[in-house]
């Protein structure tokens, strides 16, 4: 089943997660820690709603600064801006608009970062047309939809293995970043 497929299947916490997972993954690109946004994954664990989550939410945002808009950061530029658009409540419309433009920007993100080229539009990607797909953005893809199953398969009981592969593709994107910035560094 394609991605976009399980989106439109996911219910208000699996699309919640869904984005919140994308958010996660990508927030090295803002110089956040692995604990920044764990308030979050545990207000839809424990179904405290909305005011933990808009109180976690805000803390996050705090936290995590806008950088510097230059074309380097572009993909730094889009992980603000999931964080931004993030709802304050979660409620099942605006937790759907925002899951699926997290999905969109995380793939897009691991786009900018690979090294490989890629063609196709993301749309497309996310519809299941995987051929030729660069392997960061293959396994961002992977992730997205490893989330949703979970979620739709164990209920809250799929957040924690959720949690796992979002701090999974959190581990891989920092290596990424590092490789690059070692890249850049002038050699004396």
């Amino acid at each position: 089943m394609s991605l976009v497929d399980l989106m439109g299947q996911a219910d208000e916490r699996g699309l919640a997660a869904s984005g919140l997972a994308c958010l996660d993954r990508c927030v090295p690109l803002l110089g956040g820690d692995d604990e920044i946004l764990r308030p979050l994954w545990g207000s839809l664990a424990d179904g405290s709603g909305a005011a933990d989550w808009g109180a976690s939410l805000e803390q996050a945002r705090g936290k995590l600064a806008e950088p510097a808009r230059s074309e380097e950061n572009e993909a730094a530029l889009l992980v603000h801006r999931m964080l931004a658009a993030a709802p304050a409540e979660p409620t099942a419309a605006e937790v759907r608009l925002w899951a699926d433009a997290c999905s969109v920007a995380s793939l897009q993100i691991h786009r900018l970062l690979d090294p490989a080229e890629d063609a196709s539009p993301v749309d497309s990607r996310r519809e299941g047309r995987t051929q030729d797909m660069p392997p960061l953005v293959a396994a961002e893809l992977r992730r997205q939809i490893t989330v949703l199953e979970l979620l739709a398969e164990h209920g809250v009981g799929g957040l924690r293995p959720a949690l796992e592969v979002s701090t999974e593709g959190r581990r891989v994107l920092r290596a990424v970043v590092s490789r690059r910035a070692r890249g850049r560094k002038p050699r004396s």
